[in-house]
This record gives C-alpha cells, sequence and structure tokens, in this order.
C-alpha cells in the first residue's frame, strides 16, 4: 500500500473525539498518525494501520506540474 507523509488517512474506527481522519506524519515499519479533529498523536505498527484504512486522500501533487 502505497502511503506518503503528508496524505490523510480515513479510518473505519472513529477516535474518541469523533473525527475519522488522521494525516501521516511518518512512516515505515510504523507510523506517526496525528488526528485531525483533537491533534492527538500516536504511533501505530504498519499491518494494524492498513487493516484499518478505509481511505486515502492525497494532499500532495504529484510533482508533474509543467
Amino acid at each position: 500500500m502505497d502511503i506518503r507523509v503528508g496524505d490523510i488517512l480515513e479510518l473505519k474506527k472513529a477516535h474518541p473525539c469523533g473525527s475519522r481522519r488522521w494525516q501521516v506524519l511518518r512512516v515505515g515499519m510504523d507510523f506517526r498518525l496525528k488526528c485531525e479533529g483533537c491533534g492527538h498523536q500516536l504511533m501505530i505498527p504498519r499491518p494494524k494501520a492498513e487493516k484499518s484504512i478505509r481511505q486515502v486522500i492525497r494532499t500532495e501533487t504529484d510533482g508533474t506540474e509543467t
């Protein structure tokens, strides 16, 4: 699964604040995610994160601008 720093992930379960959207701050064996609702940050193992992703929203351009 191609997930990059800066992407917004919509997860299956909502955070206690009510938001389902998380911003990706770090990728690797673990993901560092920041809640879009309350700003809470957490580290989550990559396999667990990939199972709970509903949608990936790209926030960056592809660099193909002319």
